[in-house]
């Protein structure tokens, strides 16, 4: 990242920006930072219609003092794994992180998330959860609420009875599913309206024209999601000895009828 940390007057300069309506983009390219870094600050400090530059500097030194003299952490927490650098997990978890909640998810459901999909395991328990993001069983279970509505986590128990929070590798595959369900919910409702409002009111045709971008949408995403499935869990043909199947080889040509 170009010059390391954010100064207070590079933060000032974001929020100046933000009042002006820059994109964070445009943001960035004035302050010769990657768009990611000033997504970031924005995000993880009150969003762009609350971010106020005094106030992230301030909780920007509070966390670097906190992580100066924290305690190392306990069973559970992200430890640096076959030659992880550890501040670089950190740091792209955060990133992760700032992404879906840009997506719509809110800030501890995009923690959790994040948390799950970059574990070895794919899995933690709920008491993990708590001790490696630092907060109460009960953000943790409101999250893991959302998330299993949304088909973006498995429950399960181990062998020692505890509850297990999972992400496989069709989760991707199942929250597709959930939205595009979504969308086709969107055009019935929308559908519905149609006849209520009349069909030959503006409303009605307005509605009449989200059903049918909606189905349109929704059909798409199911077939997709469908198709790219079967292709990554298809592997792929192999020959008689394990290895990839070997070309046939190419007919010889036949003699000429004129010769000999």
């Amino acid at each position: 990242m170009p010059g390391g940390r954010l100064t207070q007057q590079e933060r000032q300069q974001i929020a100046l920006g933000l009042a002006d309506d820059l994109a964070y983009a445009e943001i960035a390219r004035r302050l010769d930072r990657p768009t990611s870094t000033i997504t970031r600050e924005v995000m993880r400090n009150g969003g762009p219609a609350a971010y106020r530059a005094d106030a992230a500097h301030r909780a920007t030194e509070r966390r670097a003092h906190r992580r100066k003299h924290a305690p190392p952490r306990g069973q559970g927490a992200p430890v640096p794994d076959d030659g992880r650098d550890d501040e670089a997990v950190r740091a792209y978890e955060e990133a992760f992180t700032t992404l879906l909640m840009q997506q719509g998810l809110p800030r501890m459901t995009a923690r959790v998330l994040t948390c799950l999909f970059i574990a070895d395991a794919g899995s933690l328990t709920a008491s993990e959860l708590v001790q490696r993001l630092q907060v109460s069983p009960a953000s943790v279970s409101k999250a893991i609420g959302f998330l299993e509505d949304q088909g973006l986590v498995l429950r399960k128990r181990d062998e020692r009875r505890r509850e297990r929070y999972f992400v496989d590798d069709d989760v991707w595959y199942r929250s597709t599913i959930a939205s595009a369900r979504g969308t086709a919910l969107i055009a019935e409702t929308a559908r519905q309206g149609v006849g209520i409002l009349g069909r030959d009111s503006p409303a009605a045709a307005r509605l009449e024209n989200i059903a049918r971008f909606s189905d349109f949408i929704s059909e798409s995403i199911l077939r997709a999601a469908e198709q790219v499935r079967e292709i990554l869990h298809t592997k792929p043909e192999t020959g008689s000895g394990g290895g990839p199947a070997e070309p046939e080889p190419e007919p010889e040509p036949e003699p000429d009828a004129g010769r000999g």
